[in-house]
């Protein structure tokens, strides 16, 4: 039983969390969450803890960022969008139970954007996530290797500074995505 409560989108995305692990979920029912959903979420994360999982797209990435900005000091699961999709659809409901609890086990809390994260404007553009041709793909990659999920230049910077990304972790996953990307 995972102790935490976890957010997802809709009654589909419940289905399979439930597939892959004995879990209780609160479903925002789509983007325009209510504040009694926000006030469920909040009790929940008094009490249990709260796990955001949405869908790898700009509507997930839309309710993760209305989620947590009402209920600070989430944590973050993130699906890859290739492991999320079918038939032309992408979300947490077409994902095989392994890629959920893998999801699951590599959780990421958000804590405050105080100023003192290790990485920096200057990483991001050395490493070739912003002001590159190929940023964008680039940014997809270190995502899924840091675990944050794909974002745009300003998202990820957030994201390495509030997941706290060490500058081994953030170097680690560079070597990686380097070598991913000669071998391709």
């Amino acid at each position: 039983m995972i102790k935490e409560v976890i957010v997802v989108e809709g009654k589909s995305d419940t289905i399979a969390i439930k597939r892959a692990v004995n879990a209780d979920t609160i479903e925002t029912n789509g983007s325009a969450i209510g504040e009694d959903v926000l006030r469920r979420i909040a009790l929940a994360m008094e009490r249990r803890g709260i796990i955001i999982f949405t869908d790898p797209d700009h509507a997930g990435e839309r309710i993760r960022k209305i989620v947590a900005r009402h209920v600070p000091g989430c944590k973050h699961a993130f699906l890859p969008q290739e492991k999320a999709y079918y038939k032309g659809d992408i979300g947490i409901e077409n994902a095989s139970p392994e890629a959920i609890i893998q999801a699951l086990s590599e959780l990421r809390t958000e804590t405050k954007d105080d100023g003192s994260g290790e990485i920096g404007w200057d990483d991001l553009m050395d490493a070739g996530l912003i002001v590159h041709p190929d940023a964008a793909n680039r940014r997809l990659l270190m995502g899924k290797l840091l675990g944050i999920g794909y974002a745009n230049g300003k998202q990820f910077f957030k994201r390495c500074t509030s997941f706290r990304i060490t500058k081994a972790e953030f170097e680690h996953a560079l070597r990686e995505m380097e070598q991913n990307l000669e071998g391709s």
